[in-house]
């Protein structure tokens, strides 16, 4: 089969924006989606001249408010749009438009005829804006009035179950001529694995114009190629991914994609956002997915999906790894790992003997960090709103422990100064954060630094938390999560793969 092209939607109000878009990022695309409804009125009478400027397969699209669009005049004013947008057709056809987009409601003959006799093909589309769209065969079915057409189902999912039963259904489907598409966060695997789901193209926007049309789900050019390799996706391409919520941002897919890249191994490795872990887990059971990292808030809770658990997972109490083994799934966990290396990189030290070091946070991360530290020979201290938290996770290994308040606290602080070696910030509190330092992005907003202190926040984006920003502004030694990330995901993809990164 041929691969699904490649097609940016772009939204600029003018034919020069648009075309200053394109230019940056035509290397990465197929084709563009020219969204006349976000033009100004000026704009919109020159849209026929478009197609010829941009030198590329175009697909005309006036979408209606209802459907997600901008468009709010009435339907007699946008057949005419499409009129004058299709008419006076050239005789070179590439500087006709390649496609048009036509809901399923929308049938003007005239439009049709001219569609077809001057060779634009017609994208039939239904949208579903608010609810999952089912009985996916039967509706492409409807959608298909003639054999020219190219049918489109676009909805927006309620959960990650609805995303699943796209790629089922769509498994039962034997040609190759559709559009399917989940819309929103978590829909991008429907983006991702447009080959999977054999649709004849998916949809990109610049990251520059993605504001506009955020609730989509469409992800920049420039990514989906460099750091997803589209363009090497097929149906028979092995699938990983990483699972959490809300994941807003992960480096994750980079550092494993490009492995498979150097090791010439067919296969990707995407995000799954769900809220709740077993929804990622069968989503991954039904699609095959071969590995999962498991990241905030699933560490603990997807112990409840495993079949086998490794002995270390065993000693933490909490995974960021599942591996298909055996028809079931076995969980490891390489944060313990992979967090020691970094750490010890970052004190220069063989291990922490005689060290005292604050723990913040009594999470899924934090377990693996406090069996970190206790393998080090250090003496700890482990702070969490959750009084209870942390008192079970102290106990484990002889720690003390203290409440982590919303307001300042004498206690809290003279406990933090006695265990000011280093802290350990485990936390999700600071993750895409920017300054200033507050209770909702910094979890020690209250505590004053010396200088003395030596930092390490696990979390990398951004690479600068404000914990890590006011800790350095008055000399502490400071260290973000990334190198973490890539020592645990070295572990992950010999997991994953078998072979060593």
């Amino acid at each position: 089969m041929e691969r699904p092209k490649i097609c940016m939607t772009l939204t600029g109000s003018t034919l020069s924006e648009n075309l200053a878009l394109l230019e940056k990022y035509r290397p990465y695309i197929d084709m563009v989606e020219l969204r006349a409804d976000f033009l100004t009125d000026d704009e919109r009478l020159l849209t026929r001249r478009f197609p010829a400027l941009a030198g590329m397969p175009c697909l005309l699209t006036i979408r209606r408010l209802v459907d997600g669009g901008q468009y709010m005049e009435g339907e007699g004013a946008r057949t005419v749009m499409f009129a004058r947008a299709l008419s006076f057709a050239d005789s070179d056809k590439s500087k006709n438009f390649a496609y048009v987009d036509f809901e399923e409601d929308f049938h003007v003959p005239s439009l049709q005829d001219a569609a077809l006799a001057f060779g634009t093909r017609i994208v039939r589309s239904v949208h579903d804006m608010k609810n999952p769209i089912k009985h996916l065969a039967q509706r492409l079915d409807s959608l298909r009035t003639s054999g020219f057409e190219i049918p489109k189902i676009a909805f927006m999912p309620h959960s990650l179950a609805d995303v699943k039963d796209l790629f089922n259904e769509a498994a039962r489907l034997k040609d190759y001529n559709h559009i399917l598409i989940a819309m929103g966060d978590l829909g991008l695997p429907s983006r991702l694995l447009a080959a999977k789901l054999k649709n004849y193209l998916t949809f990109v926007s610049p990251a520059e114009k993605r504001d506009g049309i955020a609730n989509l789900g469409q992800i920049d050019p420039e990514t989906l190629n460099n750091v997803y390799h589209f363009k090497t996706v097929n149906e028979n391409t092995k699938v990983f991914g990483i699972t959490g919520w809300p994941l807003v941002a992960t480096s994750s897919p980079q550092l494993h994609n490009s492995g498979y890249e150097g090791h010439n191994i067919n296969a990707i490795y995407i995000p799954i956002r769900a809220p709740v872990v077993k929804e990622a887990v069968d989503f991954a059971d039904s699609l095959g997915v071969r590995g999962l990292s498991v990241t905030v808030c699933h560490k603990e809770k997807v112990l409840e999906c495993a079949k086998e658990l490794d002995e270390k997972v065993r000693q933490i109490g909490s995974s960021n790894t599942l591996v298909r083994e055996g028809g079931g799934w076995k969980a490891y966990n390489t944060d313990g790992t992979g967090f020691t290396t970094a750490l010890l990189n970052f004190t220069g030290t063989k291990d922490l003997r005689g060290w005292k070091v604050s723990i913040i946070g009594a999470g899924g991360a934090a377990k693996a960090i406090a069996w970190a530290v206790k393998s080090l020979k250090a003496k700890a201290c482990v702070f969490n709103r959750t009084l209870s938290k942390a008192v079970a996770l102290a106990e484990k290994y002889g720690f003390e422990c203290e409440m982590l308040p919303r307001e300042p606290s004498e206690s809290t602080t003279r406990t933090l100064r006695k265990y000011s070696d280093l802290i350990i910030q485990t936390t999700s509190v600071g993750m895409d954060a920017a300054p200033p330092s507050t209770a909702d992005t910094d979890p020690l907003w209250f505590y004053d630094f010396t200088g003395k202190e030596m930092l390490f926040d696990i979390i990398y984006v951004p690479s600068e938390t404000p914990i890590m920003k006011r800790a350095a502004a008055v000399g502490c030694k400071v260290c973000n999560g990334y190198d973490m990330l890539r020592f645990q995901g070295y572990e992950q993809f010999e997991l994953f793969t078998g072979e060593k990164y």
